[in-house]
């Protein structure tokens, strides 16, 4: 990514011998006047660093710095001509990366620059890596779905939306049939593709707002958020079809079709997770005990 550096000085020299170096040294270089002109110019454009003096006609350099802080991911080198410990200070609470005097030595106002998007660099490896460490928290490493455990969290989030807003809240649990069965015939190697087909093919048909969980072993939940027990219907109907027409092949050659049973029910409003889920489990076991490939709704 290209980096865009934007000065912010009201000397028409230093900003023009700074704008040269730096674009010298091979970054896209803007340059503006007033901290105004560069509150309209961070509107429109993406920039990592600016370099701004404190004393700008207007709002001062300090000001403009608390204000890119607060409302953009941009770092902020500060430029003064006074060499005390309280304009550093000011600086750095504001949020300035870094800090320079006047006159600036153009050498060490780029080890400065390089400094910054260093550390700019690191922080940001370092947030990604925290959100895929977390989103590896709650996903299934198989599936890919989420994991019981993010379940657990979302549906009692929900249950509380359900509760403030009074909408409705509907609950699947699906069971692969006889999936015991086909991983002592094709090996358990065979019976992960078949889970991690079943999966995609569950997400493949909700809605964003829906979400698809592994609950464990052969077992799924889905949560549909503003879902009354006839639109769940709907859904597990088309989630039993979709998956009996996949096709898998444990055997070259030989395709195999897996089916599952499912239970349905709706929230029945001031009731804690565990009923709610317990209802939906007694709905998918009374699915099995009626043949399996089947959908069953309790009511709330």
């Amino acid at each position: 990514m290209e980096i865009q550096v934007l000065i912010v000085d009201d000397d028409d020299a230093i900003c023009s011998t700074m704008k040269e170096f730096i674009e010298m040294s091979g970054y896209r270089v803007e340059s503006l006047s007033s901290a105004e002109a560069a509150v309209e110019f961070l509107k429109t454009n993406s920039v990592q660093i600016v370099i701004t003096d404190i004393m700008l006609p207007g709002k001062s350099g300090l000001d403009l710095t608390a204000m890119i802080k607060k409302m953009y991911n941009t770092d902020v080198i500060v430029m003064t001509g006074h060499s005390t410990d309280d304009c550093y200070e000011d600086a750095i609470n504001k949020g300035a990366s870094d800090f320079i005097f006047k006159p600036i030595r153009l050498g060490e106002l780029l080890i400065r620059l390089k400094k910054v998007l260093k550390d700019r660099e690191a922080a940001e490896k370092h947030i990604q890596m925290i959100a895929e460490l977390q989103t590896l928290a709650i996903t299934d490493g198989l599936t890919k779905l989420y994991n019981s455990r993010h379940f657990y969290q979302q549906l009692k989030s929900e249950i509380h939306k359900a509760d403030t807003c009074n909408a409705p809240l509907s609950l699947l649990l699906l069971d692969i049939d006889h999936f015991k069965r086909y991983n002592d015939t094709y090996g358990h190697l065979k019976g992960d593709k078949a889970l991690l087909g079943i999966g995609q093919t569950i997400q493949s048909c909700l809605r964003k707002k829906d979400s698809a969980y592994r609950y464990g072993g052969e077992e799924f939940t889905v949560i549909l958020p503003e879902t009354p027990k006839q639109g769940a219907k709907v859904v597990a109907q088309r989630l039993r079809t979709c998956i009996e027409a996949k096709k898998f092949f444990p055997e070259q050659g030989k395709p195999v079709t897996v089916t599952v049973s499912i239970g349905v029910t709706e929230y029945a409003g001031k009731e804690d997770a565990a009923t709610f889920v317990a209802r939906a489990d007694r709905a998918m076991f009374a699915s099995k005990q009626k043949g399996r490939n089947t959908m069953t709704v309790i009511d709330k």
